[in-house]
C-alpha cells in the first residue's frame, strides 16, 4: 500500500509500441476490468471532474498497443493518475522480463529485507531519519541527518529526476520516498553499496546488509506481507514528569492488543504520546477501538462518504483492560506526533482525534491521502487498488490533498537529527508539562 509506485508506473508508459502481442495475456480485458472497477465504484459519480467515458478513449489503444506487461501496467497507471486522487494503483502479479533497467525496482524483485534505516527527502537532499539499533545500518555505522549520496554506482541526484516537480512539497517527498525504499530494499542477507554524507560533510561508503523485517507478519489479501511492529517507551517531561510513548508502524488488527498492554502500562502516567510517524495507514476501522482508550463517551470521529452511503466512524470507550478488568477510559492529556509518511488510516485517526479536541498533534503535515479503498484482482492477476469512499472528520474537514495540520508545527531539521534531537516529541513532552499545570490551577 505505502510503498507502491504508480511514478514508476508511469514512466514505463513512454516505453510505447504498435500492437497488443502475446506477450501480454489478457492485456485489453486487464485494461477495460480496471476502468469498469473505478466506473461502477468510485465514490464520486462524477468522478472528480474527470470524464471517465474519455479516459477510455484516450488510453484504450494505447492498451492495445502495449507489447510488455509492464508497459500495460503504464498505461493503466497513466489513466488512474487522471483522477488526481489518492489510493489508485496497480500492485504486480509478477515481473515484466522486457522493462528496461532503470532507478526503480522491476515488479517481482525480492525485496523481503530492507537496510534498517529510513530517510526523508529534505529539499533536494534524501536524508537519513532514523537507524533502527542492532540491524544492517546500525551495525555499519550509519547514522541519523547523513545524508544519502548514491545507491551502488547511481546518484540520488538520478533518482530524484524520475520525481516531478510539483508545488506540493509532500507528494513529492511521498514519491521520492518509495523510489529510495524501492532501491534500499532486497533479499534477506543482500548488502546495499551506499555512500553519504557524515555529520563532517565527509564523503563515507558502507556496506549495508539487509535483513528480513522485524515484526508479526500479516497478509492481508493478494497484497505483499506487512510486518506489524508496536513499542513502548517511558519518557521524562522536562519537568520529569512521566509520560507513555506507544508507536506501531501500520494499522492491522494484530496492532490491538500489544496497544491495549502499552496503554495499561502507563494508565498512571501524566500523559501519553502516539507516534505515527511513518505509519502509512491499514485498516481505517480499528481507529474507533483504539480511540476509545482516551475517549469515554461515544463522539463522532468522522464520517466514511461513498458513492450510495454514509459510514459513521464513532469512538467506543474501552472500559476494560487487556486482562478483562473493568478501568476508567485514560483521561491525561494525549499528544499524537506525525510527519510527511502518516497517511490513510493514520490521518483519519489523528485528524479525527483532533476535530473533537480530544488530542494536540506535534510534527509535519500528513501526506493528504485519506482515501479509504479496496482490492480487487485483474484478469491478467495483478491486484488493482482503488478508492471507494472519502473521509471527513467530525468537524466537516476534509483530508485527502489537506493532510492534518499539526497544532504545534515542529519542522523536520538535519541540524537536530545529527544532534541526536527530536523536537516533535520534545514539544509534546513540554505540552504535557504545561497541561499538567493547568490541571493543578484548576
Amino acid at each position: 500500500m505505502s510503498r507502491l509506485s504508480r511514478v514508476a508506473a508511469a514512466l514505463a508508459v513512454a516505453l510505447g509500441a504498435a500492437t497488443l502481442s502475446a506477450d501480454v495475456p489478457k492485456g485489453i480485458e486487464t485494461f477495460d476490468a480496471a476502468w469498469k472497477i473505478v466506473r461502477d465504484t468510485h465514490f464520486d459519480k462524477t468522478f472528480n471532474g474527470v470524464d471517465w467515458d474519455a479516459v477510455r478513449t484516450e488510453f484504450r489503444p494505447k492498451a492495445e498497443a502495449a507489447v510488455s506487461v509492464g508497459e500495460l501496467r503504464g498505461v493503466i497507471g497513466a489513466m488512474l493518475s487522471r483522477l488526481g486522487q489518492s489510493h489508485f494503483a496497480i500492485v504486480p502479479a509478477s515481473p515484466d522480463e522486457t522493462a528496461p533497467a532503470s532507478g526503480g525496482t522491476a515488479p517481482g524483485r525480492d525485496t523481503s529485507a530492507d537496510t534498517g534505516f529510513d530517510v526523508r527527502l529534505m529539499g533536494r537532499d534524501v536524508i537519513v531519519t532514523a537507524v533502527e539499533p542492532g540491524r544492517g545500518a546500525a551495525a555499519a555505522g550509519v547514522r541519523p541527518g547523513w545524508r544519502l549520496v548514491a545507491i551502488g554506482d547511481t546518484q540520488v541526484g538520478d533518482f530524484l529526476k524520475a520525481v516531478p516537480d510539483s508545488t506540493n512539497d509532500r507528494l513529492r517527498g511521498l514519491q521520492a520516498w518509495r523510489l529510495m525504499q524501492a532501491r534500499l530494499r532486497g533479499s534477506d542477507t543482500s548488502t546495499a553499496d551506499l555512500s553519504f554524507e557524515d555529520a563532517a560533510g565527509r564523503l563515507v561508503t558502507r556496506s549495508v546488509e539487509r535483513q528480513a523485517e522485524k515484526g508479526l507478519p500479516v497478509k492481508v489479501g493478494s497484497l505483499p506481507t506487512m510486518f506489524v511492529r508496536v513499542t513502548d517507551a517511558e519518557k521524562k517531561t522536562p519537568a520529569g514528569r512521566r509520560a507513555g510513548l506507544i508507536a506501531f508502524n501500520v494499522w492491522m488488527a494484530q496492532v490491538d492488543a500489544p496497544f491495549a498492554r502499552a496503554v495499561d502500562k502507563y494508565r498512571a502516567a501524566d500523559g501519553m504520546v502516539i507516534d505515527l510517524r511513518g505509519n502509512p495507514g491499514g485498516l481505517a476501522a480499528m481507529m474507533m477501538g483504539l480511540s476509545g482508550h482516551f475517549v469515554a463517551e461515544r463522539k463522532p470521529l468522522g464520517i466514511m462518504k461513498t458513492r450510495d452511503n454514509e459510514l459513521k466512524f464513532v469512538a467506543n470507550p474501552r472500559t476494560v483492560d487487556a486482562s478483562g478488568q473493568p478501568v476508567a477510559v485514560y483521561g491525561g492529556p494525549v499528544a499524537i506526533l506525525v510527519d510527511g509518511m502518516s497517511g490513510s488510516a493514520s490521518e483519519c485517526f489523528a485528524g479525527g482525534m483532533q476535530s473533537i479536541g480530544r488530542v494536540r498533534v506535534f510534527g509535519q503535515t500528513t501526506m493528504g491521502q485519506a482515501l479509504p479503498a479496496l482490492f480487487d484482482k485483474l484478469p491478467n492477476g495483478d491486484v488493482m487498488i482503488h478508492a471507494y469512499g472519502d473521509f471527513v472528520t467530525a468537524d466537516g474537514t476534509r483530508l485527502e490533498g489537506r493532510g492534518v495540520v499539526p497544532d504545534e508545527p515542529t519542522p523536520l531539521a538535519r541540524e537536530d537529527l545529527l544532534e541526536g534531537r527530536d523536537r516533535a516529541l520534545e514539544a509534546a513532552l513540554s505540552w504535557i508539562d504545561r497541561s499538567a499545570e493547568r490541571g493543578k490551577s484548576r
